[in-house]
């Protein structure tokens, strides 16, 4: 087993993540490592606090240098009516929740949200379909060409809609898809307490069929589903030990939402989401790690704490699919009395539509689309 990043933040060797759709190339005396145990990784998350995120700054700074945060927009293009029975999902058609089923929204629609998401500072729009898989046809077809309009007005495009059988993520690549998001949500123990309609493995092919097809993968999970700390570290071990670490690790803090089976579930602590964003930036140094849903139950200072731990992308826009969020001028604001700049968009096309900055000073095409 080879030794990465030790937990006093020495570094030993030097690997580059071959293979991988869209890797950021690996500075540097930086080891990647994909056979984390579950006692080294408890061994990093539990330390004390003011250690932890002094590990966590040092690889954060090792890689990512330029203090910049990257904005996404997540718009909800089909609404309600889910078939699965996630726990923590108000889209699931079994809950009673006030969330309707609703049809997918036009292509113009969603192409002139994204033009809004991208004039306020977006530089990735996120599409999320209500549905357990995609089904070809015009539906998918639209899909495709909400991806092309995304691509076109220069902005990364991402999309979830659920599992993908053979030949989808081809045709998502071939539209220009950035990056497909397919959450594991927790750890493989504790995953049939949070959904029964589909199986982690169902979670896993998903993902090989993205990475399969040279997209970005973007995966994380969730805090405050009734989990133990170690279904926290065990999903950062899955995650961590993938053949390629996703681009994009979202690190989510449950919305409990009435009617759900986890509307009275404890709202989770700040300094949880602080302890598992440090851990998933140690495990995961090239990884974007988004600091995504429950900021609305934190105050400035947490969500500077969490950036400070590592998280340098936030999903900004008044709603998240169905919750609330913080509203564009409130990042703004943040962000800039921070001192934290915006990242602008990776290769994005066509060329001229917005300035391209690079994401690591050690590289700066490195992760070009």
């Amino acid at each position: 087993m080879s030794d990465a990043l030790e937990f006093h933040g020495h570094a030993h060797g030097h690997s580059h993540d071959h293979g991988q759709p869209h890797a950021l190339p690996v500075p540097e005396g930086v080891t990647l490592r994909h056979d984390w145990s579950l006692a080294e990784i408890r061994a990093i998350h539990d330390q004390p606090l003011l250690d932890l995120l002094f590990q966590a700054q040092t690889v954060h700074r090792s890689v990512f240098s330029d203090n910049k945060v990257q904005l996404c927009s997540l718009l909800s293009i089909k609404t309600g009516g889910c078939p699965e029975d996630c726990g923590y999902c108000p889209q699931a058609a079994r809950y009673h929740t006030g969330v309707d089923a609703q049809k997918l929204m036009p292509v113009t629609e969603v192409l002139a949200s994204a033009k809004q998401a991208r004039e306020a500072g977006a530089t990735r729009f996120c599409m999320g379909a209500a549905w357990r898989e995609v089904k070809d046809g015009p539906q998918f077809d639209a899909v495709l060409e909400m991806v092309k309009g995304v691509r076109e007005l220069g902005m990364e495009a991402c999309c979830t809609l659920g599992m993908l059988k053979d030949g989808q993520a081809e045709r998502l690549a071939e539209a220009g898809l950035t990056a497909y998001n397919h959450n594991l949500d927790t750890s493989p123990e504790f995953y049939g307490e949070v959904i029964s309609t589909r199986t982690y493995d169902d979670r896993l092919k998903t993902l090989a069929k993205v990475r399969d097809a040279g997209i970005s993968v973007c995966c994380g999970g969730i805090l405050g589903l009734g989990e133990s700390v170690d279904d926290r570290c065990g999903l950062l071990q899955t995650l961590a030990n993938q053949p390629h670490h996703p681009e994009s690790v979202p690190i989510n803090a449950l919305v409990p939402v009435e009617g759900t089976p986890m509307a009275e579930n404890a709202r989770v602590e700040s300094i949880e989401m602080v302890r598992a964003i440090a851990t998933a930036r140690i495990l995961m140094p090239t990884a974007m790690v988004r600091l995504s849903a429950g900021r609305m139950q934190m105050n400035d200072e947490a969500q500077l704490l969490c950036m400070a731990a590592g998280a340098n992308s936030i999903f900004f826009g008044d709603k998240l699919l169905t919750t609330a969020n913080p509203d564009f001028g409130s990042d703004i604001a943040l962000l800039e009395k921070a001192g934290i700049k915006p990242l602008q968009p990776r290769g994005a096309k066509p060329a001229g539509t917005l300035p391209v900055d690079a994401p690591c000073a050690h590289h700066p095409d490195a992760r070009a689309r």
